[in-house]
């Protein structure tokens, strides 16, 4: 793995988004940006009459002009560019897994609707080993501005934290120099009112046991990054929705994803396929055994 920051480019306006999102990524990491565009004919009918040696014609050239842009406004940037004929899965997960961070485009629907994340970019998440962050247009930075001035969140699942999770939100806040907020969302089934104080009393202990673990799981990295100001939140509800409201005004939202051998299907986990699809802040999927 490199420290490279790589992102994916189409020319479209969430390819764009995201090239500014992650030039200001690799600015603060201070390590290089590589921008990638993988043409494959199959994709679009339009393009399937178009020879390869012309679509990398085009391709270059846009590639061309989103570098020289991005070397006005970040002149010590070390840039590069690549243009590729072949399956964008494949190749966006090889360079995600050669990277230290993958970034990419993801259309918004606008208001709550959030993400619409496509059949690349959720294939990508699935099967990356390397953190992936999704983009949406309105969070591109303008020119001269360093991006939102939010916290990060994190969201938890304190029965398998994930120490990669942590550490991402951690170097991410220390590295932006705001406060982290991590959420951890548990619930219960109902088991109807004839329950009673019963009920009440179960809840109490699980909210205990869950407090304990997340202080438990922060313990080590609140030691490690001590200027990083933290905010835990504990408490009963939904996780998807708690981390989609969260996501407003928030820097960058950072959940995780187990890593799974299986074949068939996505396999990113219900909350994370939601949180993409909602949040209204960049999303970071961080994979994790």
């Amino acid at each position: 793995m490199s420290r490279t920051v790589t992102v994916g480019f189409d020319g479209s306006r969430e390819s764009l988004a995201a090239v500014d999102w992650a030039a200001g990524e690799a600015v603060r990491r201070a390590a290089p940006l590589r921008i990638l565009q993988v043409w494959s004919k199959d994709d679009d009918p339009r393009t399937r009459l178009v020879a390869p040696a012309t679509a990398q014609g085009w391709g270059e050239r846009a590639l061309g002009t989103a570098g020289r842009r991005l070397r006005r406004r970040h002149p010590g940037l070390r840039t590069a560019t690549k243009w590729v004929c072949g399956d964008p899965v494949e190749e966006l997960c090889a360079a995600g897994d050669e990277a230290e961070l993958l970034v990419l485009g993801s259309r918004g629907l606008g208001g709550l609707a959030g993400f619409l994340a496509g059949s690349v970019s959720l294939a990508v998440l699935a099967r990356t080993r390397r953190p992936v962050v999704l983009v949406r247009p309105h969070n591109r930075p303008a020119a001269g501005e360093d991006g939102p001035a939010g916290e990060v969140v994190v969201g938890l699942d304190v029965s398998a934290p994930g120490d990669e999770v942590l550490a991402f939100g951690f170097a991410a806040a220390d590295r932006y120099g705001c406060g982290l907020r991590v959420l951890h969302t548990w619930a219960v089934p109902s088991y109807g009112a004839d329950m009673g104080a019963a009920l009440q009393l179960m809840w109490a202990q699980i909210a205990q046991d869950a407090r304990r673990a997340l202080d438990e799981a922060l313990a080590p990295w609140t030691e490690k990054y001590p200027g990083v100001s933290v905010v835990r939140e504990c408490r009963r509800g939904r996780p998807a929705q708690d981390l989609a409201e969260a996501s407003r005004g928030a820097r960058l939202v950072v959940v995780g994803r187990r890593n799974r051998r299986a074949r068939i299907g996505t396999h990113i986990g219900a909350v994370t396929h939601a949180v993409i699809h909602h949040s209204l802040a960049p999303v970071t999927v961080v994979p994790h055994d």
